[in-house]
């Protein structure tokens, strides 16, 4: 199974969007998967369910960090580096899907009653979500040369 495959079988069993997506990769990158889904959780639904940044999108930006960001206040290089893939990842995603924002990439606000029964009503979460989370996965394999 790829990890793209592992990503969509956790989102189908009722993980947010976030989640699957930290959860194929993170012990590769020196994380525990309950760790990887308590972390990512909030991340969800664009944010809390904000529809701002979509939560595969974040997913894969918390790996870029996990594997390149600053964590001693004197390496400049490896925020630079962090920074660089995270536009690049995002550069990516919108050549797939036009936008990393949640409700454009959706066409509803899910912040609010309304959208998210628009989401519901349409099936957003099948028909769309899902394409966003095998696409981050593999966007980010590629990206960090993960396997």
């Amino acid at each position: 199974m790829s990890r793209a495959e592992e990503a969509l079988a956790c989102f189908d069993e009722g993980f947010n969007c976030a989640q699957p997506v930290v959860a194929a990769y993170c012990e590769q990158l020196g994380m525990d998967r309950e760790t990887a889904f308590k972390l990512s959780c909030g991340f969800g639904g664009g944010m809390g369910r904000l529809a701002e940044t979509c939560g595969a999108v974040s997913g894969a930006f918390l790996l870029i960090g996990m594997k390149y960001g600053k964590y001693k206040s004197d390496d400049a290089a490896s925020k630079e580096k962090t920074y660089e893939l995270v536009r690049e990842f995002a550069d990516k995603f919108k050549e797939l899907h036009g936008s990393i924002m949640c409700r454009e990439l959706l066409g509803c606000d899910i912040g609010t009653p309304e959208g998210m029964a628009n989401m519901t009503e349409k099936e957003l979460h099948k028909t769309h979500c899902r394409k966003f989370v095998a696409d981050s996965a593999k966007l980010i394999e590629e990206l960090l040369s993960l396997e």
